[in-house]
C-alpha cells in the first residue's frame, strides 16, 4: 500500500470519527494509522493529504527555486531513466538554494535522506526541511551538451538562511 493511499485512508478515518463522534476512535487514528504492516503517523498522513502541488511550487520559490514534475517530456530531454523526481527550472539569486549550488536543468532526487518522487513529495519534504536550519538536497545533474564528463549526482549542503 503506497503511503499516499495510506494517508488518504488515515485522513478519511478521522473524519468518520469526527463526524460520529468516537473520541475512542479518534484517539486510536492519532496515535497512528497501521495498515499493511505499514505504520504511519497521523501528522505525516496529514501533510500529505493537505500538500498540493501549488503549495509545492510556493514552497520552491521560497527556497529559491522554480520546479515541476519530472513528466516524459522532461525524462527524454534530460536522458533519465524514468520520470521521477523534480526538475529545476530557474534559481532565484541570493537563495538558499543559489548559496547552496543548485543549478538549473538538474532533478532534485532527495532531501535529508527522504526519497523525491513527485511534486507531493518535494512539498513535504522541502517544508520539513526548511524549518531547519541545515539540511541536505542530493540533485542528478546532467551532462550540458559540449561537457560529457559534468553529470552525476550531487549532495548540496543547505546552511541557514542568510539576511
Amino acid at each position: 500500500m503506497t503511503r499516499e493511499r495510506i494517508a488518504i485512508r488515515s485522513h478519511r478515518f478521522v473524519n468518520i470519527a469526527l463526524r460520529y463522534g468516537r473520541s475512542c476512535t479518534l484517539a486510536i487514528s492519532l496515535v497512528g494509522f497501521t495498515g499493511a504492516g505499514v505504520s504511519l503517523p497521523i501528522a505525516a498522513a496529514a501533510d500529505a493529504v493537505a500538500m498540493t502541488e501549488d503549495e509545492a511550487v510556493r514552497l520552491g520559490e521560497e527556497f529559491g527555486v522554480m520546479v515541476g514534475s519530472v513528466d516524459e517530456d522532461i525524462r527524454k530531454e534530460l536522458k533519465l531513466q524514468e520520470a521521477k523526481g523534480v526538475a529545476v527550472f530557474e534559481v532565484i539569486g541570493n537563495s538558499r538554494a543559489d548559496y547552496a549550488g543548485i543549478k538549473v536543468r538538474s532533478v532534485i532526487k532527495e532531501i535529508d535522506k527522504t526519497e523525491i518522487r513527485n511534486m507531493t513529495d518535494f512539498g513535504i519534504a522541502i517544508k520539513k526541511a526548511m524549518k531547519e536550519c541545515n539540511f541536505t538536497l542530493g540533485t542528478y545533474e546532467p551532462a550540458d551538451p559540449g561537457d560529457p564528463v559534468g553529470w552525476g549526482v550531487n549532495f548540496h549542503f543547505v546552511g541557514c538562511k542568510r539576511d
